[in-house]
Order: structure tokens, then C-alpha cells, then sequence
């Protein structure tokens, strides 16, 4: 049981390190966190839309945030390393949190849910989808879609080529779970087979002249002149 206990902890400090990290991130347009041990400590690379703003004025922000998570989660010699998000409307997670923060403001869901998956499809997108769960009109709860292009569920392709990311809305009525998935421009399906045609028979190579062969014998000459070196 000690080993499962150490898994379950190790899971639960890492899910806690994400949630601190998206909140500490939000005016930077957080875009998704990826934590990995490395000989010289934990490396903790962050995604965000807005490098600057984690970074702060000499790096003093970003400083104090490696300082804070080493008390605060018992990281041995944490290094964090700021990304720039180069497609911002193809990340799923930066995606969620600002359609969840558009519903925070006011705008009704379907508005939201539409304009979110025209963004993600304008720019190149083979699919997404947008999944909103709550008290969206009323005191019951319930669970609106929008989709367009080729989504996938399950398989190889839902787990490894599907990028997610999920959020959350904090309204009056309650609090709205907020799910987007992504399938990118670059995405290749496992049935996605490429046919190379076959090459056509390579010409033969043109046969070499044998060493041994007799030399061209001298073009005769015209009929009434002595050939050459003939007597006169």
C-alpha cells in the first residue's frame, strides 16, 4: 500500500500545483502546465498567452511564484519555464478558461458557445467542440453542445490527438463546468492512409565502347581525286 499511497499523493500535489497555477495566471491567458523530474529538480513548464505578465517587471514575479511552490508543495529545486502560446485560439485550455470568463460577464451560452467554436474553426481546426453543463436557463441543470468538423470519443485518437481543456464559470445560479475539445489542423487519423505511387522502370544504361574495337576506318574520297597521301 505504500507504493499506491505515494501515487495517489503525488497525483493529488500535482492536480493542487495546476489549480494554484491557474489562478496566480489568469490576466496572462493561462494555456496549460506540464510538470516533469529531471536530475536537478522538477521542471514546470508554463503555457500562457501572455509571457510577460508572469515573467513581471525583472523577473521578480516569477521569483517569488518558484519560491512560493517550493514551501508550498515540497518541489525539490523547482525550475519554471514560461512558453509563448503561438496559436492561442488552438488551445484548448485557453480556449475554456475565455469562454468561461465571457459567461461570467454576461453573455448568454448560446452566444458564448457559438462565437467560441467560429474562433477555433477560422483558425484551421478539423473539429471541435464546446460542452457546457449547469444551470444554464433555469433551477435544473442541464448540458448544451456546439460541434462542427470531426470530433472523436474514444480510442487512440481521442486520447493522444484530442486536445481538452475544462473550466469553470462562476454565476449567480451556480457554477458552469465548462469542456472544450480541439482536434488540430496537423491531427492524422490511424484509417488515414497515404498511397505512394510506384516508380516506373528505370531506363537501361547505355552500353560503354569496347576498348578492343577497330578503329573507323577514313571516309572514302570523291570519285576522280586521288585519295589522300595517294601518289600524284
Amino acid at each position: 500500500m505504500g507504493g499506491e499511497r505515494k501515487f495517489i499523493q503525488e497525483s493529488m500535489r500535482r492536480v493542487l500545483l495546476k489549480e494554484y497555477l491557474i489562478s496566480q495566471s489568469q490576466r496572462a491567458g493561462f494555456g496549460g502546465v506540464d510538470i516533469t523530474r529531471t536530475p536537478m529538480g522538477t521542471r514546470v513548464t508554463l503555457v500562457c498567452e501572455r509571457p510577460g505578465v508572469i515573467i513581471g517587471r525583472r523577473g521578480e514575479f516569477i521569483r517569488q511564484l518558484t519560491s512560493t511552490i517550493a514551501d508550498r508543495f515540497k518541489l525539490d529545486n523547482p525550475q519554471i519555464e514560461v512558453q509563448e502560446e503561438k496559436q492561442p485560439n488552438l488551445n484548448a485550455q485557453l480556449m475554456a478558461e475565455k469562454l468561461a470568463v465571457a459567461l461570467e460577464r454576461g453573455w448568454h451560452f448560446r452566444r458564448a458557445g457559438h462565437s467560441t467554436v467560429r474562433r477555433i474553426m477560422d483558425s484551421g481546426a478539423r473539429g471541435c467542440q464546446v460542452i457546457l453543463s449547469g444551470k444554464l436557463t433555469g433551477e435544473r441543470h442541464r448540458t448544451e453542445r456546439f460541434k462542427s468538423g470531426m470530433i472523436k470519443y474514444c480510442g487512440t485518437a481521442s486520447i493522444y490527438v484530442m486536445k481538452k481543456g475544462f473550466a469553470q464559470a462562476k454565476l449567480k445560479p451556480g457554477i458552469i463546468g465548462v469542456n472544450v475539445w480541439i482536434m488540430p489542423p496537423d491531427a492524422k487519423m490511424p484509417d488515414e492512409i497515404t498511397v505512394v505511387p510506384a516508380a516506373g522502370p528505370a531506363a537501361p544504361p547505355a552500353p560503354a565502347a569496347s576498348p578492343s574495337a577497330p578503329p573507323v576506318a577514313a571516309a572514302a574520297a570523291p570519285s576522280g581525286e586521288p585519295p589522300a597521301g595517294g601518289a600524284q
